[in-house]
């Protein structure tokens, strides 16, 4: 019986590892720290965007793992960004995009 749950378990594992692999945006870690992991393509995608949109810096300085300050606003992320970025929100500073969780308002992941 304790070998056959250890192999489904094993089963379970491996494929949800398959499907990880497939995806574009992968999250790692768990509460509000995780880290969002970006393909390069999106990346070029989202710069391309904060540059074309002409995106206002703040001047706050933003750093991943802390809360975004409450006076600063937060820019809802665009579709074209890619279906699982859309839960989160950014920031635009110091010519980097902090995506933001936005129940906590924690930085995430810095783009570059």
């Amino acid at each position: 019986m304790n070998k056959l749950l250890l192999t489904t378990a094993l089963a379970a594992l491996i494929s949800t590892s398959a499907m990880a692999q497939s995806t574009v945006v992968t999250t790692t870690g768990t509460g509000h720290a995780a880290a969002v992991q970006i393909e390069p393509e999106y990346r070029t995608k989202i710069r391309t965007y904060v540059t074309e949109h002409k995106v206002r810096p703040v001047q706050q300085k933003i750093v991943v793992g802390q809360p975004v300050p409450r006076e600063v606003e937060l820019e809802a992320v665009p579709a074209d960004w890619g279906p699982s970025l859309t839960k989160y929100r950014y920031v635009y500073s110091g010519e980097r995009v902090m995506l933001v969780d936005p129940s906590t308002r924690t930085v995430v992941q810095e783009i570059e």
